[in-house]
């Protein structure tokens, strides 16, 4: 981990958080067989799905709420289903986005989120609320397997999720895992980023330095170091820092959670619009 800084951004800091949140407010899917965007997250054990799905809504509402449940000492997932969640605009409405929250990666076959029940909930085969079972596979008999999806059902943009420190601590296993989704996402169009969470524990002094994450040095190793063991181009992967200890919101790390969520959005529209 290091303090060491570029003199120069190697990527601009995202400032304009209003003109962001107004693009995010106003958004609508002009597909007309769509209501909502879904934002499908996956990831390794503990790294951070939840936190982001509190941290977008967070944004959204001005101060810090605690909607999906989290968990920081357990050690496995603590999310079992699949799990939608929308975040309300008013009282009578719901933004356009839609998160949707799996099982985390283990290493070992039988633990974690079965690989082929992410591919299936890609393709909008998996119900709201299904569990489920390591080392098992959601099977078409299922009463929890949809069997006609609609274009509304399937997802529409893929997140990789993972803490920037645990880059270089990945095992071979939970990789191979994560890529063999990636491809499959490929193979179906839909597009795909990365978030790296957790980027103010990466070096000394960092909840002061958010505004600096794009100077580091060690996060810009880290995104290239990543963008080589999954294949997503780096300027695909965002960091990111979730609300988890703070009790207010602020610009530094709203900023960083609004850019990541506007070219989830942009890249889940361009989607759309191809098919």
């Amino acid at each position: 981990m290091g303090g060491a800084y570029f003199s120069q951004p190697w990527r601009a800091m995202p400032k304009d958080n209003q003109e962001n949140l107004d693009f995010v407010k106003s958004y609508q899917p002009r597909n007309k067989e769509v209501k909502h965007l879904r934002i499908l997250l996956h990831g390794p054990v503990g790294a951070g799905k939840s936190s982001f799905i509190n941290s977008v809504e967070s944004v959204l509402k001005g101060r810090v709420t605690v909607r999906a449940l989290t968990d920081a000492i357990s050690g496995s997932s603590f999310t079992q289903n699949y799990t939608t969640f929308k975040i309300h605009k008013d009282p009578e409405s719901f933004y356009s986005f839609i998160f949707n929250d799996i099982m985390g990666f283990e290493q070992e076959t039988d633990s974690g989120v079965p690989v082929e029940d992410v591919k299936l909930a890609l393709r909008g085969h998996v119900k709201e609320g299904y569990k489920f079972v390591p080392g098992g596979q959601l099977k078409e008999t299922d009463q929890d397997y949809k069997l006609s999806p609609t274009l509304d059902d399937r997802v529409h943009v893929l997140v990789s999720v993972i803490p920037v420190n645990s880059v270089s601590l990945m095992s071979d296993k939970v990789v191979k895992k994560m890529r063999d989704i990636r491809l499959s996402a490929s193979e179906m169009g839909i597009p795909q980023l990365a978030i790296l969470t957790k980027v103010d524990e990466a070096f000394s002094k960092g909840k002061k330095n958010i505004d600096k994450v794009y100077k580091n040095k060690y996060l810009k190793k880290m995104v290239n170091q990543f963008s080589m063991l999954l294949g997503l181009p780096p300027n695909c992967i965002f960091l990111v820092k979730n609300y988890e200890s703070e009790s207010n919101t602020n610009d530094d790390t709203d900023a960083l959670i609004l850019s990541a969520l506007r070219q989830m959005i942009t890249f889940g529209e361009d989607f759309l619009d191809n098919l």
